[in-house]
């Protein structure tokens, strides 16, 4: 899967998706991330990209050419419209079907990374075929959204976890909250990991499971017991 990212600041993906997981998936070649910096199409001498918006107020914003080119330095050598995501926060709350329905649809995608108080809605129109948001409020760049959509994305496509299973069983994937996990030592500071967890009877560690994610959904999120058969 490709993801082509513009933005106007191409050194914050690479410091934060070039390591871990995702940077080993890209090394691998199971992913591949570009970053493109808007600046570099500026034709102002200064590479400025943004002006005052025609309905007044407070703010700048960015301009449609410098976008619209680095746009199309990715899309011009291809016979196929990338799908085209702005990060707005006008935009449908991205959650875990959201990124299911990306990984399953979508081989290559652009992510559009707003600044200042957006960009001009001429861009959009051209080029944009979703806004996605990470949840009602502001930020002020799309960079730290985008960055969550790549993560979220990208860990479910085959080979970027070793197990299709961690993430399966997640907190969203099905509808509840993951279960309680536990590890080494088996007695920390007077707490115990339950018993069942121990004897390896398998069945029984589904069963509970199960029940325990149900416990959590009820306790911290109960608006998502609505969506479980």
């Amino acid at each position: 899967m490709r993801f082509d990212v513009l933005t106007l600041f191409p050194g914050m993906f690479e410091a934060v998706l070039g390591n871990s997981i995702i940077g080993r998936a890209r090394e691998k070649g199971i992913i591949a991330l570009n970053f493109i910096n808007i600046r570099d199409f500026s034709l102002d001498k200064h590479k400025k990209v943004d002006d005052t918006p025609y309905s007044g107020g407070g703010g700048m914003l960015m301009t449609p050419q410098p976008i619209y080119d680095a746009y199309m330095s990715v899309v011009k050598d291809l016979d196929y419209k990338p799908y085209t995501v702005y990060m707005s926060p006008q935009g449908r709350v991205f959650d875990q079907e959201t990124a299911k329905e990306l990984v399953s649809k979508k081989e290559h995608i652009i992510i559009l990374c707003g600044h200042y108080e957006g960009v001009d809605q001429r861009v959009i129109d051209e080029i944009v075929d979703d806004e996605i948001s990470i949840g009602d409020f502001v930020l002020t760049g799309g960079e730290i959204p985008a960055m969550a959509v790549i993560d979220a994305v990208s860990r479910m496509i085959p080979g970027v976890l070793s197990d299709c299973g961690s993430y399966q069983n997640e907190s969203h994937f099905n509808g509840l909250l993951e279960y309680p996990q536990y590890t080494k030592p088996r007695v920390w500071n007077g707490r115990e990991v339950p018993e069942i967890l121990i004897g390896g009877n398998h069945a029984k560690i589904e069963e509970w499971k199960r029940e325990q994610s149900i416990k959590n959904t009820l306790k911290k999120r109960p608006d998502l017991m609505k969506n479980i058969p």
